[in-house]
């Protein structure tokens, strides 16, 4: 999938039944390094590419990319027939513990619960999160709750969200050979 606008050109090839492979370029140092770790940590292979105004600053490159993120794993779901629908983590990151849990409800939801005023990584705005979450979880329609339960370091409590979402969504996409058609007693999600 691939959207441009005047801010940015986002191209992303997903794949959910990957093995976690990837090839991120953002511009983003940082950002590429949390978002090879949700390829890892969901297994699903990703190719992102990524030109935003990075001149101006990082907002519209990681708000841009979740927006194309959800996109794209709303579509590889497609009818979601005979998946968990549900999933959760509870992730240690040394000092950092942080609770992500999932509903591929079809309904955009985020819960984001984070201590107040994180300090940057390096040029890396720890807000930025919120904005990449926020984007995913609406253009995914899904629900989405991250809390960091404690931790001090930023880039703890970054790595340990972003590893937690993909276990999270890694056990919810997941096939059920006991679930029959959708997982929704409305018959549909």
């Amino acid at each position: 999938m691939q959207r441009e606008t005047g801010e940015t050109y986002v191209s992303i090839d997903l794949a959910i039944d990957g093995s976690g492979s990837s090839s991120i370029q953002t511009g983003i140092p940082f950002f590429d390094h949390m978002l090879t770790l949700f390829s890892k940590h969901s297994l699903f292979d990703l190719q992102i590419d990524v030109r935003g105004d990075l001149q101006v600053d990082f907002h519209h490159s990681v708000e841009d990319t979740g927006i194309v993120l959800g996109k794209c794993v709303a579509q590889a779901l497609g009818d979601k027939a005979g998946i968990r629908r549900f999933g959760w983590s509870l992730l240690p990151m040394d000092e950092t513990l942080v609770r992500a849990a999932v509903d591929l409800s079809g309904r955009s939801f985020l819960h984001y619960g984070a201590p107040k005023k994180v300090a940057p990584i390096g040029r890396f705005d720890f807000e930025l999160i919120e904005e990449f979450l926020r984007a995913f979880s609406s253009n995914a329609n899904l629900n989405l709750h991250v809390d960091i339960l404690h931790g001090r370091n930023s880039h703890h409590m970054a790595e340990g969200i972003f590893k937690g979402m993909a276990r999270a969504l890694d056990q919810a996409c997941q096939f059920d050979q006991r679930v029959k058609g959708v997982p929704s007693s409305k018959g549909e999600l």
